[in-house]
């Protein structure tokens, strides 16, 4: 069967060569036309290009083109069409922020890595933590904390030291970022379904920001999060290299 593709392609000049050639070669469809969007880039662009187009309910192949592939496939001409026609499906809930800034107003946001609080000024945040409604930690001193996905636990999270959490599993990492009190805290694996809240602790002498996958929000005063089972966004990895045999070699990497 010959797919539809609709190729598109982030600004790095071997993103655009690689755009050309491919559409130079297998042509090209609008997006809403597509059987597939194949997204040329690193995994920034593929973020971008997922957020876009959740609404297609298409599936989105990546061929690394950038700095970072970790939810990208290598890049490769000759047999594209065989390998999106063999292309094993990913499907991911991204998670859900909305969030209270100085000036009153109501902010929302989607990610599909992390949503993360990071301190804003010289001094340590202090944030106070409650899940499903009940309080958990009454004063958590850091540079910040994140919720992260099983799809973004490599990411920043792992730079945190979190855990690398298996595609299909019903849970979420909380992870603390350089955490001075309680010292040493790395955080918490939560169900799937669960509604994390952080409140800032003196937030006019320690301002936190918010991140929901490079969104942010400055001088927040609440922040809410959960995973939104509403919305799917469908990855395809090549066979044999899906997300799921990443994140398995990635922890014994």
């Amino acid at each position: 069967m010959t797919r539809k593709i609709a190729f598109v392609a982030s600004d790095a000049p071997t993103a655009q060569t690689a755009l050309a050639a491919l559409t130079q070669r297998f042509g090209q469809v609008p997006e809403a036309e597509a059987d597939v969007i194949v997204a040329l880039g690193g995994d920034g662009f593929m973020l971008h290009t997922l957020h876009r187009t959740q609404n297609l309910d298409i599936p989105v192949y990546g061929m690394n083109r950038g700095t970072v592939g970790f939810l990208m496939n290598e890049y490769g001409e000759d047999d594209l069409p065989e390998r999106l026609e063999d292309a094993v499906e990913e499907v991911i809930n991204p998670l859900s922020m909305r969030a209270e800034s100085r000036d009153g107003k109501i902010h929302t946001a989607l990610a599909i890595n992390e949503v993360s609080l990071l301190r804003a000024g010289p001094q340590a945040a202090k944030l106070r933590i409650s899940i499903d409604g009940r309080l958990r930690m009454p004063e958590l001193v850091c540079d910040g904390a994140l919720v992260a996905t099983p799809a973004g636990s490599t990411a920043y999270n792992n730079s945190a030291h979190g855990p690398i959490l298996p595609i299909g599993s019903d849970v979420l990492a909380l992870t603390a970022v350089a955490a001075f009190r309680p010292r040493r805290w790395r955080g918490a694996l939560l169900p799937k379904t669960a509604l994390v809240r952080f409140d800032v602790i003196e937030p006019d002498k320690r301002p936190v920001m918010a991140d929901a996958d490079s969104r942010w929000v400055e001088d927040v005063l609440w922040v809410e999060i959960k995973s939104d089972a509403s919305i799917s966004h469908r990855i395809l990895f090549d066979a044999g290299h899906g997300l799921e045999e990443r994140l398995l070699r990635e922890q014994f990497t």
